[in-house]
């Protein structure tokens, strides 16, 4: 039975120089967080401490969470929390309207496409404004991201071009990478320039000094918040980490396994309000509590969201992060979407392979290849298991508990090398559709054992 994710796949495929050249350029990235890992004899150490203050840090989250909130207040920001999105929503629009603002720019952030915000605040009449190129570039197209660090990374440079040439008037077939983002610099300058407030997201928070850490590579969230003088940060509660020493062991591994690079070009650090300004903090549940006692899948809440099991993933390279229905593609997207809706995102579970690259890349070393294989186990239960394939298994089983049968099924394989194609390879037999079965031996092992023609 075909998925959604296999259905969108097959049409993301049938554009075979797009879907080469989009797995190719996840390589590239993935191969240059190869070469600089590699360059770190203690990158394996910098793993397992990654992994271990996480796992302290969200089995002790109350007492973090406590600390952070009670320091950034000390700083002077006014925080707030919201129990799920709809909260966090309001509670922006709430501050927008507090300080008459209809003007928002916004630094990338995964947390409110996850709280729909943009859709919430323009449906309440506030201009929203996102400021990283790659999402601007989709606001202005009218679609979602595709990853979740390089978002426009499926769009190829012509097609920014015609674009710009429609939405900010640029030299028509011009579609040089130089120009263009001096035309995208100019264009989001006024709109800086223009902004009543500003919004980041948080790559963590410092429990010990109530601080923001923002890492990016165009400065765009540095120009949302130094421009206009009211700072809204949304950041989900698994973003808290205990100091600036763990924050060391994080910053050396965040950039090169999200983008190949030994750091970001810029790494901000927000403590409080710029003079005259206002800083607010939204802390965000949003079901990360529900995770917290989920014994079986905690570990997502580890992920600092770098991107690494997404370039690594053969599935994921290969059919596009559109052919999710999560929106969080790629492994980390399958886990947090079963979190979020087993009912209604299981069929990005049979986007895997069970490879297990992504566990051997992440920073954070979450055992994501193995939370898919328990997701996958639990199909029967939440009344998802494929009714052919539950066949095929009880069939399967009654063979191989049979030792005779089991025989008796080998001896007569052969027949099937004989058939017509069209007999075995039809609308009947999903598994046969892109696959052929191989040719099946006159012989079984266990008789050319017997018989000590092998050895």
């Amino acid at each position: 039975m075909s998925t959604k994710h296999s259905k969108a796949a097959a049409r993301f495929l049938s554009n075979e120089e797009g879907s080469q050249w989009h797995n190719q350029s996840i390589w590239y990235v993935r191969d240059k967080r190869d070469t600089l890992s590699k360059g770190l004899p203690e990158w394996e150490e910098l793993r397992n401490l990654s992994s271990d203050i996480k796992r302290h840090t969200v089995t002790h989250l109350d007492q973090y969470l406590e600390k952070f909130a009670l320091q950034a207040e000390a700083n002077g920001v006014i925080v707030h929390w919201a129990k799920d999105a709809g909260e966090h929503n309001q509670i922006v629009y709430d501050i927008l309207q507090q300080h008459q603002a209809k003007k928002l720019v916004k630094s990338k952030s995964m947390l409110t496409e996850e709280c729909h915000l943009n859709d919430f605040l323009i449906s309440k009449g506030i201009d929203v404004v996102e400021t990283d190129l790659g999402e601007r570039i989709l606001q202005l197209m009218n679609i979602k991201p595709s990853h979740i660090v390089m978002p426009a990374i499926h769009i190829k440079r012509e097609e920014v071009g015609k674009l710009f040439e429609e939405k900010l008037h640029t030299e028509k077939g011009n579609s040089d990478p130089t120009y263009l983002t001096k035309a995208a610099r100019i264009h989001l300058r006024n709109e800086f320039m223009s902004a009543d407030a500003g919004m980041t997201g948080a790559n963590f928070g410092v429990a010990a000094s109530g601080d923001i850490v923002v890492c990016t590579n165009e400065g765009n969230a540095d120009m949302s918040t130094s421009m206009p003088k009211l700072h809204i940060v949304s950041m989900g509660i698994e973003k808290v980490i205990p100091d600036y020493a763990s924050l060391s062991v994080f910053l050396r591994l965040l950039a090169r396994s999200a983008t190949g690079q030994p750091t970001t070009t810029y790494t901000s650090h927000f403590r409080k309000a710029r003079p005259g300004g206002e800083m607010h903090i939204i802390l965000v549940d949003n079901g990360r509590s529900d995770i917290l006692g989920d014994e079986l899948h905690w570990e997502t809440l580890k992920c600092l969201r770098c991107g690494a099991c997404m370039n690594t993933c053969p599935v994921y390279r290969r059919s596009g992060g559109y052919s999710y229905t999560y929106f969080i593609p790629g492994p980390i997207g399958i886990n947090l979407g079963m979190l979020r809706s087993p009912q209604e995102y299981s069929d990005n579970v049979s986007a895997c392979s069970l490879c297990c690259s992504c566990d051997n890349v992440c920073p954070a070393k979450i055992n994501l290849s193995e939370q898919i294989y328990r997701w996958r186990q639990s199909f029967d239960t939440i009344g998802k298991a494929d009714k052919m394939k539950k066949a095929m298994s009880y069939g399967m089983s009654i063979i191989f508990n049979n030792p005779g049968l089991y025989r008796t099924a080998l001896k007569f394989a052969p027949i099937i090398n004989k058939l017509p194609h069209g007999l075995i390879y039809n609308g009947l037999n999903a598994w046969g559709q892109g696959r052929e079965l191989p040719s099946f031996a006159k012989h079984s092992f266990e008789e050319l054992w017997k018989k000590g023609q092998v050895k």
